[in-house]
């Protein structure tokens, strides 16, 4: 388990303590979630580039600062392009509104510095 939390915090960043937590307190829902989390992001109909941008553009809409940080960190790490995000920030707009597309161009900026 502690292989699986440095490859996660590679992959996102840093980790939530409720998460690392789980390891000890409820070690099969840790595994479960580790389980579904490699099941989604593994490359099928859509590739793990397109589905980063959705998860961007979602927890950008949800405002939720953790989840826009972690998956922009994943983007960088994937090569997804500053401009690739704008676009699916735009998404986030057109759907969820101007609070959306701010929240998510403001982590982007600094999260993907030029």
């Amino acid at each position: 388990m502690a292989e699986d939390m440095k490859d996660l915090e590679k992959m996102i960043g840093k980790v939530p303590k409720f998460f690392k937590e789980l390891t000890v307190k409820d070690p099969k829902m840790y595994e479960m979630v580790m389980k579904l989390e490699g099941h989604i992001w593994d490359d099928g109909a859509l590739s793990r580039k397109t589905k980063k941008l959705i998860a961007i553009a979602i927890a950008a809409s949800l405002r939720d600062q953790h989840a826009v940080h972690a998956q922009l960190i994943g983007a960088s790490k994937l090569g997804i392009s500053k401009e690739e995000v704008e676009e699916a920030l735009r998404v986030a707009f057109l759907l969820a509104g101007m609070p959306a597309y701010a929240y998510g161009k403001a982590q982007l900026d600094e999260v993907m510095k030029e």
